[in-house]
């Protein structure tokens, strides 16, 4: 999917349905905050959530008071509807209207968060630039945390294509960059009453000789 295009479908899904109509809409993102809350420096913290979209997981980490807070979604309607619920606090957030495959430079987090972006990214050039991105915005010693459509997970969403993962094939797409540090599983249920399983994998960026100057 070229850029125009994925940022067509995304706003036409933001503004055609409720932030608690879409199907991966959570009430309490209690896994990525319980995982972001283990392995995130909160002094002088910084993190980014990409694909946050409207999701309420800004607001619990605004709460947990982080340096710099930045949300990238390639729809600008998702992250409106964001900082309407949000108000003043929306200030506090640096928001960035951006596809992640494209995007050049962000800055440099402690951080980055995805909640199922990744899975979205079938065109392995896609992974590739996403992966490269992930890189330079992450420290050695930072840490990735990547959610995504399990194995048994759907083999699509919002009417487009998927793939899934497990630890063994999301380390392998990452690659030698990253170490895998943790990995749990969520069954998440949907606002129309059915469940998704979803793959959740911690990584580290580690230091490689070719990184060291």
């Amino acid at each position: 999917m070229t850029e125009p295009t994925r940022k067509q479908h995304w706003e036409s899904v933001y503004a055609s349905k409720g932030v608690t109509e879409v199907s991966w809409y959570q009430k309490e993102p209690r896994l990525s905050l319980k995982l972001i809350r283990k392995f995130a420096p909160f002094e002088g913290g910084r993190i980014i959530d990409v694909g946050g979209g409207a999701s309420v997981l800004v607001d619990g980490l605004l709460n947990l008071g982080f340096e710099r807070v930045a949300v990238l979604d390639v729809s600008e309607t998702a992250l409106e509807k964001a900082r309407e619920r949000l108000g003043e606090r929306a200030r506090e957030v640096a928001w960035i209207t951006a596809d992640v495959t494209v995007a050049r430079d962000l800055g440099t987090f402690d951080l980055w968060h995805d909640r199922a972006v990744f899975h979205f990214l079938t065109d392995e050039n896609d992974r590739r630039k996403y992966v490269e991105l992930a890189m330079r915005c992450i420290p050695a010693g930072g840490h990735m945390i990547v959610a995504t459509f399990a194995d048994d997970g759907p083999a699509e969403c919002s009417r487009l294509p998927v793939r899934r993962y497990n630890a063994a094939s999301m380390a392998a797409e990452l690659g030698r960059g990253f170490a895998l540090v943790e990995e749990a599983r969520e069954l998440h249920p949907t606002p129309l009453g059915s469940s998704q399983s979803f793959f959740y994998g911690v990584f580290e960026r580690i230091q490689q000789p070719r990184d060291m100057r």
